[in-house]
């Protein structure tokens, strides 16, 4: 359940400094195929915030980990617009201005917001439009901050005061999220849209009697998100339910940082649980991180494959170098060798890399490329393979390459 927020965080996720630049230039040159555009939407738990977190912590939550199962699938972007402390009637207001493409003041979308990023929110309506106009997937967490005073006074109330404050709740959450809907399908009708449920995220054993009476609350809310999935597919919009509840439910303690002060939220368990759940409804499966093996700097998926192979990776000055037969083969590409002039060129769909060893150039389709990382020969028993700079290999050739820097991965789609 996404509470009321006291921390900000940077939603910035990527490898180092050096390569990210790198791998966003070579991007942005190279879509000649569209990616599969997600677009996250709702409150902390989009945000992916676990407590702790401040403005230079990088998150790793459940939309980091869509991202990178929709890499398994091909070319991947991500969008996240979690929210810290939203409620369904700040989301509604944000939907509404969105739609309007209108910038607004961050007192519009919701008073008292302590999300650093918020005034940027409110500012750059225009890009989180064209954003969801160009999306596949939308993803919406909404509602924890809704039923939070519920949690809060539940030892104020009767039994019969609480049933009728959570039917209010729900029926204010309700009319929200119709409108939030309504606003996104129109901006896009062709997007999928994905609304979860809200899990009741305190164990038993801390609450007690109370716990039965907030499951009930949390049965409730899933039966609301049901009913809108329903109500909306049946006027043929794609809109489905996830319920990620019942992934918590006995389970709250191994998957729920719970701190005082009502700082409760996903812990990278809990985060990992609802990626999965969503990937499964999305994807059909979920493709579980595997763990890093000794001596290996980062894991090579290609194709959504992990690469198999003796040559390690290497990392120099926060680039990725690979053994060109390696990247050359996984990727369907042919390569040649200069020996005379040290030497290695790659041929790949109607593209042509020259990469001299050492060099601090590359020759990519007749243009000069500028690199502080050149390809070199990397000393294997008693041979010497030639080592190739990723990022620049890929510019190249057109490849779309992505370092998922928490599970070390670099994946490559073409």
């Amino acid at each position: 359940m996404a509470l009321l927020l006291c921390f900000p965080i940077d939603c910035l996720t990527a490898a180092s400094r050096t390569e990210r630049d790198a791998l966003d230039h070579a991007i942005s040159i190279q879509m000649e195929q569209k990616a599969y555009q997600i677009v996250a939407l709702g409150d902390s738990i989009s945000a992916g915030y676990e407590p702790g977190m401040n403005e230079s912590s990088v998150p790793y939550g459940y939309v980091e980990r869509l991202k990178e199962q929709g890499l398994y699938h091909g070319r991947t972007r991500v969008y996240n617009y979690g929210i810290l402390g939203l409620t369904s009637n700040g989301l509604k207001n944000y939907v509404s201005a969105i739609q309007n493409g209108v910038a607004v003041k961050p007192e519009t979308i919701q008073r008292g917001l302590l999300d650093p990023r918020i005034s940027a929110f409110a500012a750059g309506i225009a890009d989180t439009r064209a954003a969801l106009e160009h999306a596949d997937l939308i993803t919406i967490t909404i509602g924890g901050n809704d039923l939070y005073s519920l949690l809060t006074d539940i030892e104020s109330y009767s039994v019969t005061e609480i049933e009728a404050k959570g039917r209010e709740l729900m029926n204010i959450y309700t009319q929200n999220v119709r409108e939030v809907i309504d606003d996104l399908t129109t901006i896009n009708p062709h997007a999928q849209i994905i609304l979860m449920d809200q899990y009741q995220p305190v164990p038993k054993m801390i609450i007690g009697s109370a716990y039965s009476y907030l499951q009930s609350a949390a049965d409730s809310f899933t039966a609301a998100v049901e009913g809108l999935a329903s109500e909306y597919a049946g006027q043929g919009k794609l809109v489905k339910a996830v319920n990620v509840a019942k992934a918590f439910k006995g389970r709250e303690i191994a998957l729920t940082h719970i701190f005082p002060g009502g700082d409760i939220h996903p812990n990278q368990s809990g985060y990992e649980v609802i990626a999965k759940v969503v990937a499964e409804e999305v994807w059909g499966s979920y493709q579980e991180n595997s763990v890093l093996q000794e001596g290996m700097p980062v894991k090579i998926v290609v194709k959504g494959e992990k690469l198999q192979s003796p040559n390690i990776p290497v990392l120099r000055q926060g680039q990725t170098f690979l053994a060109l037969r390696d990247i050359t083969e996984a990727v369907g590409a042919s390569s040649s060798w200069d020996s005379l002039n040290n030497t290695a060129s790659v041929t790949y769909n109607g593209r042509k890399v020259i990469i001299p060893i050492g060099s601090s150039k590359i020759i990519a389709n007749g243009e000069e490329i500028p690199t502080n990382n050149p390809a070199f020969l990397n000393i294997i028993g008693q041979e010497a393979k030639t080592y190739i700079p990723l990022a620049l290999l890929a510019q190249g050739l057109g490849l779309d390459v992505q370092y998922a820097e928490k599970s070390k991965t670099v994946f490559i789609n073409l």
